[in-house]
């Protein structure tokens, strides 16, 4: 009996040292690097916040522009610590990952149309002309009707090359978007999403493939992230907003069009906003992340890296940045509802942020 009692007590005190030993691992262990991929259409501004972050804290950050596709599937095939991406997961798409995730937005951009016609400045597209060159409708530039609208300007008599994406793509997604609701041949024909059966045009992959193309093609037009075309002194066309307003994509214009109500999940899409300043092809990006961090061998130091970097994105500091690489920071209660997300993220149900 006593020989059963002191193994009993032997096999429960290596059980309560591996208990300890592992906790005591757990708490010790350090993160050496976070690695994300996702979305090109914020890179500029990520590229700049990353390089603070690793100056100001030491913390190694990669950040791989593979696109927002991309961004998703690395994500669901755990092997980065998030993704990115700037077309939001349906509830199809995210009953579809191996586990809940939440979207976290970081700043808002404009998905710009950049052209190359030298000499030509100052170009403005109505949502039907728009609808006509994307859909191969109007196929020179100096179509009666784009020249209509364009008095004082000379066009060229010249072929319209129109490029898009050929990988998978947030900028797509909120480019189609904004078509599908000016457009409904476009909504009927071709609809939104990250990748499109496109009905006219030649393929980049990347909005620095994209970019590359319209400027290396004269008569080209095309949608990119307006930093690239403003990087690259690509001309961009003045757009039509819902208010029949020709804007401009500046920081201010992008801003109107988040001043609605946002959902509490911040899962919105913000093209044709109703705002009368509002640059109609305007968007949130969004960092994706799991709500339980524990998973498959990830410790609990890792998980908290990785939401420390989240949260410092959102932080006044990063956020001033946005306006030099031409994004637009984040309203302030969409950073407020970010933060909250953030906070729901856990270890094995606990917190991992105060």
């Amino acid at each position: 009996m006593m020989k059963k009692i002191l193994m009993t007590l032997l096999i429960g005190a290596i059980l309560v040292s591996c208990q300890n030993g592992k906790k005591k691992a757990e708490s010790t262990a350090e993160a050496k690097s976070i690695a994300a991929a996702g979305a090109t259409f914020p890179m500029p501004y990520y590229n700049m916040v990353i390089k603070n972050y690793i100056k100001e804290k030491g913390m190694l950050v990669t950040y791989g522009g593979i696109g927002s596709g991309g961004g998703i599937k690395s994500l669901k095939d755990k092997v980065v610590d998030f993704g990115a991406t700037d077309a939001y997961l349906s509830d199809s798409k995210m009953a579809d990952m191996p586990s809940e995730i939440v979207h976290i937005p970081t700043c808002l951009g404009a998905v710009v149309i950049a052209y190359n016609l030298p000499g030509v400045e100052g170009l403005k597209l109505t949502n039907e002309l728009l609808e006509g060159i994307a859909m191969g409708d109007i196929t020179k530039w100096n179509d009666a009707k784009i020249q209509a609208n364009n008095e004082g300007l000379s066009l060229p008599d010249q072929a319209i090359t129109f490029v898009h994406r050929s990988d998978g793509s947030g900028t797509t997604y909120i480019f189609s978007d904004f078509m599908t609701k000016i457009s409904s041949k476009w909504a009927d024909e071709v609809g939104k999403g990250k990748s499109l059966r496109w009905p006219v045009g030649i393929g980049a992959k990347g909005n620095p493939g994209v970019a590359g193309t319209i400027k290396s093609t004269e008569g080209s037009i095309g949608y990119i992230g307006s930093e690239y075309a403003f990087a690259q002194k690509i001309p961009v066309a003045l757009l039509q907003n819902k208010s029949g307003n020709y804007i401009e994509p500046t920081i201010e214009s992008i801003s109107a069009s988040a001043q609605g109500e946002l959902p509490a999940d911040t899962r919105v899409m913000l093209t044709n906003s109703d705002d009368p300043n509002a640059y109609p092809i305007s968007g949130f990006t969004w960092l994706i992340v799991y709500k339980n961090q524990a998973y498959e061998g990830r410790n609990k130091a890792q998980a908290k890296a990785t939401l420390e970097f989240m949260d410092w994105i959102i932080s006044a500091d990063a956020q001033a940045v946005a306006p030099k690489v031409n994004y637009a920071p984040l309203p302030e209660k969409a950073v407020k509802q970010a933060k909250a997300i953030l906070r729901t993220v856990n270890y094995n149900g606990e917190a991992l942020l105060n």
